[in-house]
């Protein structure tokens, strides 16, 4: 368990994920992951399954709460995607956990980057420059 300035760290990585789920939907993967192994020294198969318990009880409840007092969540849709993600989760897992950690980090990586790029092409289409 962490202590001291450890725990302090860990005070900030949640606040700042809760801010960036709140306002962007991230969390995990984008935010959690990468500063359990960059800043607290986690390894890459020990953040991912501490984001996952991380994420397991709140699952953004105070903010899904919010959307759904505005009218902004498809329950009907969430509980699908929830099934999915359950169903995925476990298969994933049970083959990361047999990956070589330098692998897991190079993949992480170029998902995160792929979908930067994609998200910014997207950005550039709808809103040119000029």
């Amino acid at each position: 368990m962490a202590q001291g300035p450890g725990i302090a760290l860990l005070i900030i990585i949640g606040l700042g994920s809760g801010i960036m789920s709140g306002m962007f939907g991230i969390g995990g993967g984008i935010i959690i992951v990468p500063a359990l192994v960059y800043l607290m020294g986690f390894s890459q198969h020990e953040a991912i399954g501490t984001s996952l318990a991380i994420l397991l009880p709140p699952v953004g409840l105070g903010a899904v709460l919010e959307y759904y007092r505005h009218g902004n969540v498809d329950l009907r849709s969430a509980i699908i995607v929830a099934l999915g993600l359950f169903l995925g989760a476990w298969l994933a897992s049970s083959v990361a956990n047999r990956v070589a950690e330098a692998f897991m980090r190079l993949a992480f990586g170029v998902f995160v980057t792929v979908m930067g790029v994609l998200i910014i092409l997207n950005t550039l289409k709808k809103y040119p420059l000029h």
